[in-house]
């Protein structure tokens, strides 16, 4: 499973997004990609007030700052997508 962080170097937010997303990838074990917006002109136009947005596949979970919560609900209902019949 990989969630998707989208992020600008400058952002304080997007940085705290980043650390506070720490414990739940060790309890849960998800790959995070982290995408600068600044380096794609189609991700600054669609996400650029929006950072930091976190994604899992094209679901937006949360953005500007963590929402525990949300998080846990995406994941556990993505966890129980891929689990076999």
């Amino acid at each position: 499973m990989k969630l998707t962080l989208m992020f600008r170097e400058y952002c304080s937010l997007c940085h705290k997004m980043r650390d506070d997303l720490q414990p739940y990838q060790q309890e849960y074990g998800f790959e995070l990609e982290v995408l600068d917006v600044d380096e794609d002109e189609a991700l600054e136009a669609k996400y650029n007030e929006l950072v930091p947005v976190l994604l899992l596949g094209e679901q937006e979970i949360c953005h500007w700052h963590l929402d525990e919560a949300k998080l846990r609900a995406a994941l556990a209902e993505a966890l129980d997508r891929e689990k076999p019949v």
